[in-house]
């Protein structure tokens, strides 16, 4: 008896097979799970077979799945001495479908339902061997192929094998950074490029510093570079945000754009930009869910973002209840890290440092406020700290306080210009933390010397005068 005999998603339809195919494409993790228990043969189309041999194929020889455009170049090689042009067509005609208008909204109960399918069928063919086994009496071999029908398809790897993976350690990782717009912070050696896909920066400072402009920075420059940004906000509404994107990217002041509308939109004529959705929650309303639920509409509209802007996390909601407001915190950034490795892409946000920030000369990552677990869950944390002299001058320190990436501890001299949202390093000194320090008291020493210097010229000014006016 052939349990396996004629088992296909035929009874699914045409367009769920092909959300299988793309699922395997945008969610690695699944697709290794789907690689233990699917069979090609389950595929009823001709074209999703190819396509998936190939894809397995691939992964089965260097133990990891290729990208959508590594998955175009091989399957144009083996189609190119190949005399089937409708299968050719076919192919082409899908894989640009699903490259130009990827529709994701519904992928994961195409996930669920295809793999519990193939869990299903494995589990069948290894009742099927435990029938032949018995009847052959080898009662002992039973369990072993029941446990491992169980087991399979439930975890994505049992690990990196040091050895037999060795080739895996040295095949490029595509992490598709979104830099920061600043220089210096994207070199190699520190951020290589930017923040990369499934990757979390957090920027941390006092209120009233800048964290709000920064985050519409780092949008406004990937904007810039033809990426598709989504920017929350949970404190501003969105023709606020709006105005202060228009007011970076058209090199206005805020306080200007209302009034320079035909002159915008006249600069935006001229400009290749990616897309920006702002979306406005009220402050400590809005949820991982919330956020995963308004994705899976805009992707149904056909916009699937390349970096999320999170302005800020520290006024969500979290999705359960504690008596700490650290751990809420906690739990809520690692709902963020789930989001972006599950949507592979970068997440910025914001945290606000404690009281005792305000007077720091560098924010650290013990002046995150209520939860230090924050700073253990982002790849990169950056602090902002602005004294109010500095704000007259329209200065800040930008310090890396934490980059598994690269590079940290650095201090950045920085220009704010709070009118554009824009931030610029405005000089090649880098420090380290110890010699910021070290140079912040030094400049406090010569400004107290100054100020005594001053003093005491005032007082011999004084002193003149009286002499002056008693000799007359």
């Amino acid at each position: 008896m052939d349990l396996q005999q004629d088992i296909t998603f035929a009874d699914y339809g045409k367009s769920f097979q092909e959300k299988i195919l793309q699922a395997l494409i945008s969610d690695k993790n699944w697709a290794a799970q789907m690689f233990e228990v699917a069979k090609v043969e389950y595929f009823e189309l001709k074209y999703l077979r190819f396509l998936v041999d190939k894809y397995f194929e691939y992964y089965k020889k260097y133990h990891v799945f290729p990208t959508m455009q590594l998955l175009i170049t091989i399957v144009r090689d083996c189609l190119r001495e190949g005399n089937d042009i409708i299968l050719r067509d076919q192919i082409v005609e899908f894989l640009h479908r699903i490259k130009t208008n990827p529709d994701m909204g519904d992928l994961q109960y195409v996930k669920d339902k295809s793999l519990d399918f193939c869990r299903k069928q494995a589990l069948k063919e290894a009742l099927e061997s435990a029938v032949e086994l018995i009847a052959v009496d080898k009662l002992d071999n039973v369990l072993g192929v029941i446990k491992e029908a169980l087991t399979v398809g439930t975890t994505p790897s049992i690990g990196h094998d040091f050895m037999n993976d060795f080739d895996t350690r040295f095949i490029k990782i595509n992490r598709n950074p979104v830099p920061t717009g600043l220089d210096k912070l994207d070199t190699k050696n520190i951020l290589n490029g930017g923040l990369g896909n499934g990757e979390i920066g957090i920027i941390t400072a006092p209120t009233g510093v800048g964290k709000s402009h920064f985050l519409v920075s780092l949008g406004a420059n990937a904007i810039k570079l033809g990426k598709n940004v989504l920017h929350y906000t949970f404190e501003l509404c969105e023709t606020i945000v709006g105005i202060r994107y228009d007011s970076f990217l058209c090199d206005i002041p805020s306080s200007d754009v209302i009034n320079s509308k035909n002159l915008i939109k006249s600069k935006y004529e001229k400009m290749k930009l990616g897309r920006l959705f702002i979306k406005e929650y009220p402050t400590g309303s809005a949820t991982i869910m919330t956020l995963k639920t308004h994705i899976e509409k805009l992707a149904l509209k056909g916009f699937v973002p390349d970096i999320i802007i999170i302005d800020y996390a520290d006024i969500m909601r979290s999705t359960r209840k504690y008596d700490s407001l650290r751990h809420e915190l906690k739990l809520i950034y690692e709902e963020l890290r789930n989001l972006a490795m599950e949507l592979n892409l970068p997440i910025w946000s914001a945290s606000q440092a404690n009281r005792q920030a305000s007077n720091a000369d560098i924010v650290g990552l013990e002046n995150m406020s209520e939860a230090y677990g924050k700073a253990m869950i982002a790849d990169v944390v950056l602090s902002l700290s602005r004294k109010p002299v500095e704000k007259a001058k329209g200065t800040a320190r930008l310090f890396i306080a934490k980059n598994r990436a690269g590079r940290d501890g650095l201090v950045y001299n920085i220009g704010i210009d709070t009118s554009k949202s824009k931030f610029t390093i405005i000089d090649d000194n880098v420090l380290t933390f110890e010699e910021s320090q070290n140079s912040t008291e030094k400049e406090m020493k010569n400004l107290l010397k100054s100020k005594w210097q001053q003093i005491g010229k005032n007082k011999d000014l004084q002193l003149l005068k009286i002499v002056e006016k008693k000799s007359k």
